[in-house]
């Protein structure tokens, strides 16, 4: 489906087209459509399908055609999991509402609660942020939704798995307005807990699925290797990073001490690396995830920070450091690349501690994903196997011989109470005296 098709304000087509998108993907075609007419929404698809236009559109054109509810209140709230991918979503807000006389403000944590106040004072009509900030702003009594007309969750999964739905719940709460539409995606549907919630937030949202997130990536070219121990996944990541062709590369690690040492062990190599940390105040996060953005690097070190929704079209390879202990961040991170129809690279480091991840990994995937030695550093380890007897279907002639054996019945020792025998506890019964002989003692 073609841009120009869209049913919205040429001023919207026209935005569209000066970023160079002329055809819509899958995802928009398919949600487009109903978030125009004002349907409730509940989409999933792979990372990098274009999922955030297919909601800001929808919310724009509204904003634009429709007369605000409330002069006061904010009329579209976006709620995304993490600062960096709210901010990188305010961007794209703020560019598209850029001479529509719609204003946008980014409410996050860990910048200034009180210069965040000043801006909302300014009513802005619409605003992105991340659930923990908003929802103190709320309970603050600095912002009020009963006027919101568009609630979006951009990454609903993520907000859920890091804790945030005692606050999903509070915003949905305040935001209580009966004409208020609700627009939820996320990379996967399959949370439990998500499936609950979608419950409490839309009413008769229309469902849309492109694709499945286990399925494998066309446009991604994936890799394991085997290691011993941190040493030799250093060596492979030296040797591979000095090797491949790639433009930028985001290497992901499991701990926060990781991305200092890797960043300055690929300095060494003059690889331009950066590390980015969860610890760091938000002015620095933000300005390390700018200057990567802008290239002034090659390389990124990170946990799991940069795993979800960021679009950085220059990155051509993904590595995994360590395997991560949820699965469906595996295909969050290898997401980072190959998107929009470009071609990317991942490869991964499986090591002893990485195994069980490994083995989810697999069992999770629809697609065959095996690990290899490397070929100038192989390592000794080559897995676990499991071990037999384990489970109970691993011997199952054992179990049926052992069924097959007739349980012999104990035999039961009858006792006589009139015997006077020692049995225990037993109640004895003695012999009825003869009261027509006369005693004894009386003859």
């Amino acid at each position: 489906m073609l841009v120009t098709d869209l049913p919205v304000h040429h001023k919207i087509i026209s935005k569209l087209e000066s970023k160079n998108i002329t055809t819509l993907t899958e995802i928009q075609e398919r949600t487009m459509l109903p978030g125009i007419q004002g349907k409730d929404i509940i989409a999933s698809s792979k990372t990098g399908s274009g999922k955030t236009f297919a909601f800001l559109v929808p919310a724009i054109n509204r904003l634009m055609s429709q007369k605000a509810l409330s002069r006061q209140d904010p009329r579209a709230l976006i709620l995304a999991p993490t600062r960096e991918l709210a901010k990188q979503v305010f961007i794209e807000a703020k560019s598209m509402c850029s001479g529509l006389s719609l204003s946008c403000e980014l409410i996050v944590g860990g910048e200034n609660f009180n210069d965040q106040v000043k801006g909302l004072r300014r009513n802005p009509h619409i605003i992105v942020g991340t659930a923990g900030r908003i929802a103190d702003h709320l309970i603050g009594k600095s912002m009020y939704l009963n006027g919101l007309e568009l609630l979006i969750f951009d990454e609903a999964d993520r907000m859920l798995d890091l804790g945030f739905a005692a606050q999903l719940k509070l915003i949905n709460k305040y935001a209580d307005h009966r004409k208020r539409q609700t627009m939820l995606f996320s990379a996967t549907l399959d949370n439990i807990e998500l499936k609950h919630m979608t419950t409490q937030l839309t009413h008769g949202a229309v469902r849309v699925a492109v694709g499945s997130s286990t399925g494998e990536h066309g446009d991604i070219e994936q890799t394991c290797f085997f290691a011993d121990n941190v040493s030799n996944k250093d060596e492979i990541l030296r040797f591979e990073l000095a090797k491949r062709q790639y433009n930028q590369a985001i290497v992901f690690t499991a701990t926060r001490e990781d991305t200092d040492r890797i960043a300055a062990l690929l300095n060494q190599d003059n690889l331009e690396a950066i590390a980015l940390r969860g610890d760091l105040a938000q002015h620095q996060r933000a300005s390390i995830m700018s200057s990567f953005s802008r290239g002034q690097q090659s390389v990124l070190v990170t946990t799991d920070l940069a795993s979800r929704g960021l679009d950085l079209s220059k990155v051509g390879l993904v590595v995994n450091f360590d395997l991560p202990k949820n699965a469906d961040e595996y295909i969050h991170r290898i997401g980072r690349t190959g998107r929009a129809g470009q071609k990317g690279e991942a490869f991964s480091l499986v090591g002893p501690r990485d195994w069980n991840s490994f083995d989810a990994l697999k069992s999770h995937l629809q697609y065959a994903l095996e690990c290899k030695p490397h070929d100038e550093f192989s390592a000794k380890f080559e897995g676990f196997t499991k071990k037999k007897g384990a489970q109970g279907k691993d011997k199952p002639s054992a179990n049926k011989s052992r069924a097959a054996k007739p349980v012999k019945a104990k035999p039961v020792r009858r006792v006589d109470p009139m015997e006077g025998a020692d049995i225990g506890m037993v109640p004895v019964k003695r012999k009825p005296r003869n009261t027509s002989e006369p005693d004894s003692e009386e003859e």
